[in-house]
């Protein structure tokens, strides 16, 4: 069985673009919406997002948002915690593969990490 884990030096998911996540305003609240678009920089990206390390600047301080947590995406998105899993899996497969493709070293490293 996969199980979800983060995989160092990816950072896919330090792509903010809005425009990729025309769905954010249903699950930020105002505020969190507010940090959030102060937070997308240059091509979408984490201001907090270093590109050589390619490691987040702030990761023991990032925001709620940022944190793949059960009781975070239950809040967030309904997920209920024996859901977070696939659910997390399939997330991250979605944003490697819309910022670096299907078939970039990040997508094989994440499989490969996650045991598919």
């Amino acid at each position: 069985m996969a199980t979800w884990q983060c995989v160092k030096q990816c950072g896919a998911c330090c792509n903010l673009d809005p425009a990729e996540r025309p769905e954010i305003e249903e699950y930020l609240t105002p505020e969190e919406l507010e940090l959030y678009l102060s937070m997308v920089g240059e091509g979408g990206w984490c201001i907090n997002f270093d590109h050589i390390t390619r490691e987040c600047r702030i990761y023991p301080h990032r925001p709620r948002f940022c944190r793949v947590e059960p009781e975070i995406f239950q809040q967030m998105y309904g997920i209920e915690a024996e859901e977070l899993n696939d659910f997390a899996i399939e997330c991250c497969q979605q944003q490697i593969e819309g910022v670096y493709g299907d078939r970039s070293l990040e997508m094989l490293r994440f499989d490969q990490a996650v045991g598919i």
